[in-house]
């Protein structure tokens, strides 16, 4: 019996239980994930930080600083820059909370007509039509309060990470040379090429992508800005630094940078065009952004192709929120970085990349009439 086990090879599972042991194992991974959001998300952003900070904490060291103080330095100024932006940015929606009451009240006409229109098109009468909206606002002020305190809780655990943040970026920059020297000795000797040049690809992509999405941000906010003042909107710099801000968030986020801008068009302005009038602006900047700006700024590094961005953002988004929207670029650029280099898994690094093959590649898959798919007697 012990003969007979020891005859048959263990690596050749068929495929259907290689596939149930993947996918149990990608389960626990994402099930781990959601579960430690509050441990895995801040030391992740850390790291990220960590590798964008690391040329200027060299920069010091070069220039006999002390390894410490230097990197006090990098992140005293990191934190000074994150509290100048949150103080004007919170500045700015303070003035843009005084909109709330024209906002309440121009809604509420708009309701009032709207409910007109439906009753005159759809001989529904407008007593009915307010029972129906009076009865839904009902069920949504029961559930404000859940949703109220799910947002207190939110509030705090991003307020908590932001506290860790600074802690784990200072030890993982002081801490780098142990970092790798563990990864090191995580492989064989054999494989030590192979591992650098990954640490290598990888310090690289999240670099340029981080710095290129920091321009990116700079270039959309001036041109948000530039575009709303022209139009005459009020609170234009918010709306148009808000709008960058948002814009990091791919694919989602700038459709909520427009929301905002028709909004208080809207309400500020008597006349419908004004929104149009923005959203026409603000599709010209996404146009300029997607067209011009990504693909020569971030996107240079970052080879994903845009179906895999896509999921890659909903899946982040369904396991960390917000913060896993913008990771989930990064890490996924950082997964195909580690599919190239290793040999069973370069197909799903293929797939991950923006490299399409052409028709004449895939004629593998097609059949000539009359080809015989198996000749008898062959060997």
């Amino acid at each position: 019996m012990h003969e007979i086990y020891c005859s048959v090879d263990k690596n050749k599972l068929p495929f259907y239980a290689k596939a149930a042991l993947i996918f149990i194992a990608a389960y626990a991974f994402v099930y781990a994930l959601f579960l430690g959001k509050s441990i895995a998300v801040p030391i992740v952003f850390a790291t990220i930080l960590a590798i964008l900070l690391n040329p200027f904490v060299n920069f010091l060291l070069n220039h006999k600083i002390n390894k410490v103080v230097a990197i006090l330095i990098v992140v005293t100024l990191v934190f000074i820059v994150t509290a100048a932006l949150v103080y004007f940015v919170s500045t700015q929606l303070s003035m843009l909370s005084d909109t709330y009451p024209q906002l309440k009240e121009k809604a509420q006409g708009t309701v009032k007509q709207l409910i007109q229109w439906a009753s005159m098109h759809f001989n529904v009468k407008e007593q009915k039509i307010e029972g129906w909206l009076q009865s839904a606002e009902g069920k949504a002020s029961n559930n404000a309060g859940d949703i109220f305190g799910k947002t207190l809780i939110s509030v705090g655990s991003t307020f908590f990470i932001l506290l860790l943040l600074p802690v784990y970026l200072f030890m993982i920059l002081f801490y780098k040379s142990l970092l790798l020297e563990f990864i090191r000795r995580l492989f064989h000797s054999t494989h030590h090429a192979a591992v650098v040049e990954v640490l290598q690809n990888t310090k690289s992509i999240i670099q340029s992508y981080l710095m290129g999405l920091l321009i990116e941000a700079l270039l959309v906010a001036t041109l948000n800005s530039l575009g709303l003042l022209i139009l005459g909107i009020d609170y234009a710099i918010i709306l148009g630094v808000t709008g960058a801000l948002l814009n990091v968030i791919p694919y989602i986020g700038g459709v909520i940078a427009i929301a905002l801008p028709m909004i208080v068009a809207f309400v500020t302005k008597n006349s419908i065009s004004s929104p149009l009038m923005v959203l026409g602006v603000y599709l010209l900047i996404q146009f300029i952004d997607n067209h011009y700006i990504i693909p020569r700024i971030v996107a240079s590094k970052v080879k994903i192709n845009a179906l895999v961005s896509i999921i890659v953002v909903l899946i982040g988004n369904a396991i960390w929120g917000i913060p896993g929207m913008f990771l989930s670029i990064p890490l996924t650029a950082i997964i195909k970085v580690i599919c190239d280099h290793i040999e069973n898994l370069k197909p799903w690094g293929f797939l991950l990349g923006n490299i399409v093959p052409s028709a004449s590649k895939l004629s593998f898959i097609k059949l000539r009439k009359g080809t015989p798919t198996h000749k008898k007697g062959s060997s």
